[in-house]
């Protein structure tokens, strides 16, 4: 019985005790089983997070990177520079085309760059282009002038003048419709008030005006462009001659020009954009023998 009470207890106990703990392992294994299961799921979890976020993260970056190159470089910024240094090298050809800067007189990319309200780099550039063009000489970064004119090289100006603009006037002859024709005839008149008031600076632009809308016309961009190449390189010399000497000696051979477009006469075209060729070269030649 002892035994029987001993064992009683122990019964009792192993009935009382042992289901709590087969409970509590039960239990046990109950959490074991979830937190095995959960240490799956937690790892998947975790895979699947820093999957995400690693996905998220790379395309997060590049953007945040595309977004600070936008910021940095937006995608309009090349053309928009192209199209800066253009229209630097366009002002810098027109000044020089029409005698605004003038000869043996050092250029100050500076001093361009501050009337234009732009850097010094597009102002170089534009310098450079133009130097291959023999328009200017660049002998350092500081020293950047007009070529000194010597009367073989402007004769060789005026003989390609002769060759280049009538040839173009005439390609252009057919596509002059009413209102190039009036613009035209606006610019001759313009010509003609600046030869009587002897406004220098009038005539450049107003001559130059008359000729581009003539061989503007024509279907050819690289004879204007070669055209334009030869103005800016006697353009100064010839702001200094008119300067010097006045426009009252000048003949008038726009109006000329004009009545034969309006005509559509070729022959009158060609020798009126040549008499005006001829005058120029003529008045240069006079200029040059009575400085020499």
């Amino acid at each position: 019985m002892a035994v029987s009470k001993i064992g009683a207890p122990s019964a009792k106990t192993a009935k009382g005790v042992a289901p709590r703990t087969a409970g509590k392992t039960a239990a046990a294994k109950t959490v074991g089983a979830k937190t095995a299961a959960a240490k799956p799921a937690t790892k998947a979890a975790t895979r699947t997070a820093t999957a995400k976020t690693t996905v998220a993260k790379a395309p997060a970056s590049k953007a945040a990177s595309k977004g600070v190159a936008a910021r940095a470089v937006p995608v309009a910024e090349p053309d928009a520079v192209s199209s800066l240094r253009e229209q630097v090298y366009n002002d810098l050809r027109y000044r020089l085309i029409t005698g605004k800067i003038a000869p043996g007189v050092g250029i100050s990319t500076r001093g361009l760059a501050q009337q234009m309200g732009v850097s010094q780099m597009p102002v170089r550039d534009a310098l450079s282009r133009i130097a291959a063009e023999g328009a200017v000489e660049i002998r350092s970064k500081r020293a950047v002038m007009v070529p000194r004119m010597t009367l073989e090289r402007f004769d060789e100006i005026m003989r390609l003048r002769t060759v280049l603009e009538p040839m173009t006037a005439l390609a252009a002859l057919p596509h002059i419709d009413a209102a190039r024709l009036r613009d035209i005839r606006a610019a001759d008149e313009a010509t003609h008030a600046a030869l009587g008031e002897g406004d220098v600076n009038a005539y450049m632009e107003a001559n130059f005006r008359f000729h581009s809308l003539i061989y503007g016309a024509a279907p050819m961009p690289l004879a204007n462009r070669m055209i334009e190449s030869l103005w800016m390189q006697f353009g100064p010399f010839m702001r200094v001659v008119y300067g010097r000497y006045g426009t009252a000696a000048l003949v008038d051979h726009h109006q000329s020009a004009a009545k034969a477009i309006a005509k559509a006469d070729a022959e009158a075209l060609t020798a009126a954009i040549s008499g005006d060729i001829r005058d120029c070269a003529e008045l240069m030649q006079d200029w040059d023998r009575l400085n020499g």
